[in-house]
């Protein structure tokens, strides 16, 4: 998991040494040299289409609209801080909002596709 620091006298957010202010103004491929290898090859090679999800997101934020995707394999950047993004879990949208926490990871990882069995008590046997 990506390191981050809170510093609490300022409410300063920073990743891995740089503050989020500072992050929002990099180029992908910039910030790509911040994340671990994987999310680095995956930035490296879909900056495009992370770009343009990006202004998709900008503009739909603009016009007050929901902001709903089903590409779970899209890397998490900077500028999407602070924004809540529905994702496809397969049957419904999930409503994720995303923090400086979740920099570098896969939009995917915070929408679960499967629920957790929730098993009824044992009832008791009629004679």
């Amino acid at each position: 998991m990506a390191t981050i620091q809170i510093i609490k006298k300022n409410k300063e957010r920073i990743f891995r040494g740089k503050k989020l202010e500072d992050l929002k103004q990099l180029d992908v491929r910039e910030f790509s040299k911040l994340v671990k290898s994987r999310s680095r090859r995956s930035l490296l090679r879909n900056y495009d289409v992370i770009e343009k999800f990006v202004k998709k997101c900008n503009e739909r934020s603009a016009k007050g609209k929901q902001i709903r995707t089903h590409d779970r394999e899209l890397i998490i950047v900077p500028n999407m801080v602070d924004r809540t993004i529905f994702i496809h879990n397969g049957k419904e949208f999930q409503k994720v909002e995303i923090t400086e926490f979740m920099l570098g990871h896969r939009l995917g990882e915070f929408s679960m596709t499967r629920k957790i069995a929730k098993h009824a008590a044992k009832t008791a046997k009629k004679k």
